[in-house]
């Protein structure tokens, strides 16, 4: 569980709320109906005309990882690669088959596989890095659906603000509705600016990051898994891939939600 996600979020709602009423404009300035379908559902209409329907589809889908990321625990694959080269010194290749089933991640049960079946160790690393590059590009695209999301909100709330002020020009002879009427269009803006910056934009960041962290984990998945096909010493693999890990930064135990659906 991300923690930090969960936080942010509380605060966000926070800022607004508790400034609102610091202000003067109370939790009703922050209600509006008609800002919400133009800023909202409107943004929301943007990006699905702009966006393939698969990438969105994923994009809704790895709205989990801000909360549940896909595990990247770099330290504990690195145990189990100095593990299964052991094996296969010790038994051959075929010693790791009965890894193979004992996978969840298809892109790991798939490089053993391709292990195990012999393959070379060029061809396991040409394999797995065609996979992982349109892996990656799919899921950058996907996060970047709640980016996109941050760019068209705050465009929207202004024109949601105009609108609103269109009205209030048509009520000029009623001077008592131009205060609230002012005051309405304007919540199209804060719906606009606050939604793109305080979670659109910071949405897409964080699962931008997390689809990088999933990409590290495998490029070192396909180096360990090409050094054992070569044969190399344990000790010496493991010396190669502590050097992909960041010391003192926090270990992934997310759910393993990284596997291609």
């Amino acid at each position: 569980m991300d923690i930090m996600t969960l936080v942010g979020i509380v605060m966000a709602f926070t800022a607004l709320l508790v400034g609102a009423i610091l202000k003067g404009a109370g939790l009703k300035g922050l209600l509006g109906g008609a800002a919400a379908m133009i800023v909202l559902v409107g943004t929301m209409a943007a990006v699905m005309i702009q966006t393939p329907a698969p990438v969105f589809k994923r994009g809704m889908k790895i709205f989990g990882w801000l909360f549940k990321p896909p595990a990247t625990d770099l330290e504990a694959l690195i145990v189990k690669i100095v593990e299964w080269s052991r094996i296969a010194r010790k038994d051959g290749l075929m010693g790791l088959e009965s890894q193979v089933d004992g996978e969840t991640d298809e892109f790991i049960r798939k490089g053993l596989q391709l292990l195990v079946d012999g393959g070379e160790p060029e061809s396991i690393r040409g394999i797995l890095e065609v996979e992982l590059e349109s892996s990656e590009e799919f899921d950058t695209a996907a996060a970047k659906v709640w980016e996109s999301m941050g760019i068209y909100a705050p465009t929207l709330g202004i024109v949601g603000a105009v609108l609103g002020l269109m009205a209030v020009m048509g009520n000029l002879a009623d001077p008592s509705k131009l205060g609230t009427g002012i005051a309405a269009a304007f919540t199209a803006t804060i719906y606009g600016i606050a939604s793109a910056n305080l979670f659109f934009l910071p949405f897409g960041n964080k699962l931008k990051y997390h689809v990088k962290e999933q990409a590290k984990m495998r490029m070192m998945f396909i180096e360990g898994l090409s050094s054992i096909a070569q044969g190399e010493n344990p000790r010496h693999i493991e010396s190669r891939l502590q050097g992909y890990v960041v010391h003192g930064a926090p270990k992934g135990k997310g759910k393993d939600d990284g596997k291609k659906t």
